[in-house]
């Protein structure tokens, strides 16, 4: 019998909007005379006062025809009930009130005996009482069937401050969620009710899981600083239970989210990194009204720096990328953007290599760029190593054409984005940075450059092609297992749009030859990251202490060049500069002689396809890199012994241009 009750309730949440809308007028046509008469009543204290209602009996049909007229008139039929707020009660008593006066007028029409005239009064009372009250009912029905009837899922909302009110006022029509608490640290809260949903403790979060089947806590402090979110985060993690938040509070106030809009917790998000607002001179000095060039624009840091290269307003953006799809997702993004802002902005898009040189070098000087963030490179740590001559060709190659582009043509800035890698490095990819430094450092030497050459050095960023937090992220959707390389392996994060801005203030802070290093905070140990995205799924890690939790933790090695431990520093002479997260290193340089000995050696490795001489080069130039490790390059055979660099001895001399 209940069950049956159960499908027809719910049946009703299925009803077309149009006939729940004929219904509601059929109500109030039936309603608004039994109103007019209960005035009567109210009025002459009588139950059937017949000397006034049957000489005025023709008055109550045309109250109903009228006042559902005057209601229809004034939208009342057009709300959605369940959605009613302050309009829908202005909408109420502006109809209420034009009904009154249209009972007031027919007092000048009244047959045999008058109308009261404190009727239309005591009237507009009561059907005021009536059209309120019969749609307070059935939206508080209508909620009452949602959160009781249908099948949901068992929510609490951490925050109890305004975006926490806002996301239970957003949920309170969802058919998928029912809140059931608040949880808030301020104990000015504790025990009080917001929105009829308790607020209770952190503390009693044990307590909530067992006693509603608490599944999912949402996140509602966009406010909070990272540091105090990741406390947050960190007391959620040893309930297993799955964790959503709401937008940052600048995303909020951008417009860019709305607080009901609620995402995964991002990696960023457990960092608790502080992030320092940027510079507006130091943005706007490299930027503004400049035609700026970017290597590599498709990647995952090229395409940030042209996201946030067009957030400052250059003249001219010019796109360069090798890979057609990544070309066309940025140029077809910055487009829209530009469309929807209304910005004066040309977009370039070129397809190309930085290997090859003429290209490179007819953009640069066709499209008159003056400022140049070269972003192209292989990163991939084992696939370089698995492609030798290809990373060295794209990194150390293409730097050079970059370089020499920005040289012949005489811009103004030239901004290498390197990486932690370059730092003793312990694989190809690596060294082949280091080499890019070196080409730089070098070019900018050259007492005939009128080009600021400089660059940027940072470790990983998250959410960039290759980051393990999208690879956890898919491993722990299908069950695990979740493999790291080894148990005590550390990385530098950071944000990819932190680290563009980042970038570009260096770039403008450039004299001549800079090494810049990004001041990264604290290293996070990969397995401890794994640990909190698992809890943050609701889930357990199983493992010998826990062997019946749900996603495995495997250890699968260390991969051929990997570290355990990542640098920044190749010596430990740095400087502040004015920013506070940007540091000048002073680092070992090489002439341009000495440099195109080892160039022309690299060249002459490629051509022979000797992959053993070309890495005892790279051990040469690239200082702490000891490829001592077997040769795993695709197309080599295996087992390859190193051999001496010829150029092991050379020493500095004059400066002289050579290409790969």
């Amino acid at each position: 019998m209940f069950s049956s009750l159960h499908e027809k309730q719910k049946d009703l949440l299925q009803v077309r909007r149009s006939i729940k809308r004929k219904v509601m007028m059929g109500l109030d046509a039936l309603f608004l005379p039994i109103c007019l008469w209960a005035s009567y009543v109210l009025r002459l204290s009588d139950w059937w006062p017949e000397s006034y209602i049957v000489p005025n009996w023709w008055i109550f049909p045309l109250v109903s025809v009228v006042g559902v007229a005057i209601f229809s008139v004034n939208r009342v039929y057009r709300t959605i009930l369940r959605f009613a707020g302050a309009q829908t009660v202005t909408q109420l008593f502006r109809s209420v009130f034009f009904l009154a006066l249209f009972v007031m007028a027919l007092d000048f029409f009244k047959s045999g005996q008058y109308i009261p005239r404190s009727i239309p009064i005591i009237f507009a009372l009561v059907t005021l009482c009536y059209a309120g009250l019969s749609r307070f009912i059935y939206r508080h029905y209508y909620h009452w069937i949602l959160k009781n009837i249908l099948p949901h899922e068992t929510i609490a909302i951490y925050g109890a401050g305004g975006a926490g009110v806002q996301l239970a006022v957003a949920l309170a029509d969802s058919r998928e969620y029912k809140t059931v608490a608040f949880i808030d640290d301020d104990p000015n809260l504790h025990n009080s009710i917001i929105q009829g949903i308790r607020v209770y403790p952190s503390s009693a979060l044990p307590d909530l899981q067992d006693r509603f089947d608490l599944k999912r806590v949402l996140l509602a402090i966009p406010s909070a600083s990272p540091a105090e979110k990741r406390q947050v985060l960190e007391r959620l993690s040893k309930g297993d239970i799955n964790v959503l938040t709401v937008p940052s509070m600048m995303e909020i106030v951008t417009g860019a989210a709305t607080v009901d809009v609620l995402r995964e917790v991002e990696i960023d998000d457990l960092l608790g990194r502080e992030t320092v607002p940027p510079r507006e001179d130091l943005l706007q000095n490299s930027i503004k009204e400049k035609s700026v060039l970017v290597t590599g624009a498709g990647g995952s840091i090229g395409s940030e720096l042209c996201r946030q290269i067009l957030n400052i307003g250059p003249d001219r953006l010019v796109l360069y990328e090798n890979c057609e799809f990544n070309l066309y997702q940025i140029e077809q993004e910055l487009s829209q953007i530009i469309k929807k802002r209304n910005l004066s902005i040309t977009i370039v898009p070129i397809m190309g290599s930085v290997c090859d040189f003429d290209r490179l070098n007819r953009v640069v000087s066709h499209f008159d760029i003056q400022v140049f963030y070269h972003a192209a490179a292989y990163k991939h740590v084992p696939l370089v190593e698995q492609n030798v001559f290809v990373g060295i060709e794209n990194n150390i190659k293409g730097t050079l054409n970059a370089c020499e582009a920005a040289f012949q043509n005489n811009i103004e800035r030239f901004i290498l984005i390197s990486t932690d890698k370059a730092v003793r490095p312990t694989n190809v990819m690596g060294a082949t940075k280091r080499v890019a430094e070196l080409i730089v450092q070098a070019k900018a030497a050259n007492p005939d450059t009128k080009t600021i050459f400089s660059m940027v050095r940072f470790g990983n960023v998250l959410g960039s092609s290759g980051s393990v937090v999208p690879l956890f992220r898919r491993q722990i959707a299908e069950g695990g297992p979740v493999t790291v390389t080894h148990r005590d392996v550390t990385r530098y994060f950071m944000t990819i749009p932190e680290a563009a801005l980042l970038v570009i203030q260096a770039g403008s802070l450039a004299k001549g030859g800079d090494v810049f290093v990004l001041d990264m905070g604290q290293e996070v140990r990969i397995q401890d990251m794994a640990r909190e995205m698992i809890h943050l799924s609701g889930l357990d890690v199983r493992d010998e202490n826990n062997p019946d939790g749900d996603i495995e933790i495997q250890y699968t090695g260390l991969r051929p060049g990997e570290k355990v431990r990542e640098e920044l520093l190749i010596g430990d002479c740095v400087t502040r500069t004015r920013h506070p997260l940007i540091m000048r290193a002073m680092e070992e340089e090489m002439s341009q002689e000495a440099l195109d000995i080892h160039l022309d050696a690299l060249k002459s490795a490629s051509e022979a396809n000797d992959i053993a001489r070309a890495r005892s080069v790279l051990a040469t130039v690239a200082k702490g890199y000891k490829p001592d490790e077997a040769i795993v390059d695709c197309l080599s055979a295996a087992n390859v012994r190193l051999v001496e660099s010829p150029t092991s001895k050379l020493t500095d001399g004059i400066v002289r241009q050579s290409k790969i």
